[in-house]
């Protein structure tokens, strides 16, 4: 897999969800799913991360308009 840093958030969610549904089928064995639930939890981290700073992006926008309005 290419390095998460350089996935798109939509990608990464795609590829968070499948695992999810892996996992729910209970079709992997012990060691897959646990692999597969690692593998999870670095994708919900970096989603979380890309999300956050979305945010405040956004909320940075929103303020520098706010101001402008005021000028």
């Amino acid at each position: 897999m290419s390095d998460k840093k350089t996935q798109t958030f939509e990608t990464q969610l795609e590829k968070l969800e499948e695992i999810v549904g892996q996992l729910e089928s209970g079709e992997l064995n012990l060691d897959d799913s646990l692999k597969k639930f690692e593998e999870g939890v670095q994708l919900f981290k970096s989603c979380k991360d890309k999300l956050s700073k979305a945010e405040k992006k956004i909320a940075q926008l929103n303020e520098s308009l706010n101001e402008e309005e005021l000028d």
